[in-house]
């Protein structure tokens, strides 16, 4: 069970609880209040991670939050593997803004980038193993024994020659007392009990019988709902506006400006998209300098910038003499458009600004983010402000923004009540950070064998380093590294090759969707190595197998894709498969895609999907499900973009606007899905986005196998496979 707290119980330096003897790590230096003294009364927390209660009880802190991708349970399981506890003692608590739970991220709390188990793997099985050891010791002192004539069990200190044991929270007052071990050793994956097992997620409970509180569901005494007002046109602000339209609703309070707009504040819901509705009729909007960008016009922008060279993020070899001595060269280009997040949960956030307090409850990717965002917003001092992390109805990038937030904090502020800000579904498709567009440049050179000499890839893109850290370009030679995933760390064995990246941003928001940078080049490269197989007369997956003999964990991932889907047996009479490989995020995932395409003569018919298999290397395995979960859910979401997704621009403004012009994946048009898992001993890798990224390549090449269609733009429409 996830606790919200209302007070910041962590935030104290190491003292002693003389009731029970506490040990509690954080930045404290005034007298312990009495009411925190009688919560840490009998407990032991011996680092900023974990804390062992008289009860047995084992509470793990979690900074990574849970929006479905299993980080609830995987975070506790590193924990409770090296301190060797039951998994039914344990309780999960999510930390609002606290810098020293930063570590993955520069110092940032940010849940995104796959990287909450690679960020988070050692430090937590460290401070399990720690916790441990400073229990036995405890335990040794009580029987007057070495620590090294004891062991665990389950929460419960061993000696095996007498019988005797000790369960840890007998221990807590003792171990408290003790100094915190710096350097422990950790466990071999042999002595694994938990690590590797389908233990029950601890997420799921919470969401079935409804205690889980998404951030839609925070209620407050007192408190107001609002709607936020935007200009349809990027960039664009208020000219003029008449509040009294909207103040003649009944139930709306106010009608106040912030800084996205202006917001409707109400009773109820209902109350404020009322009242927004009657405010918009009379807004005038100076809609800037972007009212008449088009998707074309982007489009034509991105192509002229494709005609120059770009910063080089892989040189190897002579490429351009290699394209110029070839038997054969071909070029060939490529464009994805923008794409919306269009999470479950549409944006929302609840916010209470006093005089000198300002609390925000949002389901949120990032603490940090929120708490930045909320510092700004409402004028407090950092101390001032506290964040309270919910369950997401989903995130793929989108909540580790925080324009909701702002939107929250300015309108409580300005209200002087607590004010839950949610978001339409038409707020949330034309208001978005969208993955962004990209224009690709594509060259091969192959030699008198068909096999290719010479590589060559110039890509296009808004940079989301540079949106993130100015000047940050500066300091990589012009190169988004962000942008090249999947494509500077080409693993085929070519001898030439060239990698370039060129920023260009038209004015459009971007921001992280899941998989970023590889979700374009898992289709892109993918979808191009394929037709240099055609073109060269090899089978796809023969010439990436060959030229994968110096990647043996590729080859391993492409080969058991192949043989999990039959590769070498024919497909289903008018069916056609193909297939692809890509690492990103410290994962490889191989997927063979098995379709059947229309003819010129069925009618609006598009591509179907009946099988997808996949092979996954995520070094070493913490939870299996979660890895098998993830895989399926990421090859869904990118495959629902693959065949329905694409966000236009028509004078500056988003022409879609809800789900029935930005369609998803129906439950009857969802494929067959395998996932084989790789056994591996390598650091874990990311899992919430890789499957994502390669999905679309195995799309497209197995629709050039059923009628030789190769797809250059995304999405896949009807047309496009038919002729």
């Amino acid at each position: 069970m996830t606790k919200t707290p209302t007070i910041d119980r962590r935030a104290f330096l190491k003292v002693s609880v003389t009731a029970g003897g506490g040990l509690v790590v954080g930045t404290y230096l005034g007298a312990l209040p009495a009411s925190l003294a009688a919560e840490l009364a009998g407990s032991f927390e011996p680092n900023i991670w974990v804390r062992i209660d008289a009860d047995d009880s084992v509470r793990v802190m979690l900074t990574q939050l849970e929006m479905g991708q299993g980080v609830m349970t995987s975070m506790p399981m590193l924990v409770a593997e090296e301190l060797d506890v039951a998994w039914n003692t344990i309780t999960t608590e999510w930390v609002g803004a606290d810098g020293r739970y930063g570590a993955g991220f520069g110092g940032q709390q940010l849940t995104a980038g796959s990287n909450s188990v690679r960020a988070y793997w050692r430090p937590l099985r460290e401070a399990g193993a720690a916790a441990r050891h400073m229990l036995v010791m405890a335990a040794a002192q009580e029987w007057g024994l070495s620590a090294g004539e004891c062991t665990t069990d389950k929460g419960r200190v061993v000696h095996e020659q007498t019988g005797r044991r000790l369960r840890y929270g007998a221990l807590v007052d003792r171990a408290s007392r003790l100094s915190v071990p710096t350097d422990v050793p950790l466990k071999e994956p042999s002595a694994f009990t938990l690590l590797g097992t389908n233990v029950a997620r601890l997420d799921i409970p919470e969401k079935v019988d409804g205690r889980a509180v998404f951030g839609i569901d925070v209620q407050r005494p007192d408190m107001l709902v609002a709607r936020v007002l935007r200009c349809p046109v990027f960039g664009g602000t208020v000219a003029d506006y008449d509040a009294d339209r909207a103040r003649a609703i009944k139930g709306v309070h106010a009608v106040v400006p912030v800084s996205a707009g202006l917001a409707v504040v109400a009773d109820t819901y209902w109350a404020a998209s009322r009242g927004l509705t009657a405010l918009s009729d009379s807004v005038t909007w100076d809609e800037g300098p972007l009212a008449g960008l088009t998707t074309a016009e982007i489009s034509r922008r991105f192509k002229e910038k494709a005609e120059s060279p770009g910063a080089p993020a892989r040189d190897d070899g002579d490429v351009d003499a290699a394209l110029g001595s070839a038997a054969t060269t071909f070029e060939r280009v490529f464009e994805v458009p923008y794409l919306a997040h269009a999470t479950m949960e549409p944006m929302n956030c609840t916010a209470h600004v006093q005089a000198e307090r300002c609390d925000v409850w949002a389901p949120t990717q990032g603490q940090t983010p929120t708490h930045q965002a909320a510092v700004a917003a409402s004028g407090l001092a950092p101390d001032q402000v506290f964040v309270y992390p919910t369950f997401m109805g989903g995130g793929f990038g989108r909540r580790g923004e925080a324009d909701f937030v702002t939107d929250a904090v300015e309108a409580s502020k300005a209200v002087d009540r607590p004010v839950k800000v949610i978001w339409s579904r038409e707020d949330d498709m034309q208001h978005d950070y969208y993955r962004p567009y990209t224009y690709v440049r594509m060259w091969a050179a192959l030699d008198a064998d068909g096999t290719p000499i010479a590589w060559k890839q110039r890509l296009v893109q808004p940079s989301l380093l540079a949106r993130n850290n100015p000047g940050g370009l500066a300091r990589t030679g012009g190169i988004d590294f962000i942008s090249v995933d999947g494509a500077a760390n080409l693993p085929y064995d070519i001898p030439n090759v060239r990698v370039e990246y060129t920023e260009f941003d038209p004015g459009i928001p971007f921001g992280f969707w899941r998989s970023v940078g590889a979700s374009v080049n898992g289709y892109v490269v993918e979808a191009f190595i394929d037709e240099v197989a055609t073109a060269g007369g090899h089978d796809p997956y023969e010439l990436r197998r060959q030229l994968l003999r110096n990647q043996p964990r590729h080859k391993a991932v492409l080969e058991l894709a192949a043989v999990k889907h039959g590769w070498s047996t024919p497909p289903p009479e008018g069916r056609a498969r193909g297939i692809a490989v890509l690492e990103c995020f410290g994962t490889i995932v191989g997927v063979v895609a098995e379709v059947s395409v229309p003819s010129s003569a069925t009618p609006g018919g598009a591509v179907r999907v009946h099988r997808l298999t996949c092979a996954v290397d995520a070094g070493w395995v913490i939870h299996p499900d979660t890895i098998k979960g993830q895989m399926e859910g990421g090859l869904l979401y990118g495959l629902t973009a693959a065949l329905k997704s694409e966000i236009t621009i028509d004078r500056g403004r988003v022409s879609q606007a809800n789900f029935d012009d930005y369609q998803m994946l129906r439950h009857n048009e969802s494929p067959e899905i395998d996932v084989h898992i790789v056994p591996s001993t390598e650091n874990p890798g990311g899992i919430g986005e890789p499957s994502t990224a390669v999905l679309a390549g195995a799309l497209v090449n197995a629709v050039a196998a059923a009628n030789g269609r190769r797809i250059y733009r995304m999405p896949i429409r009807p047309e496009m496979v038919r002729a």
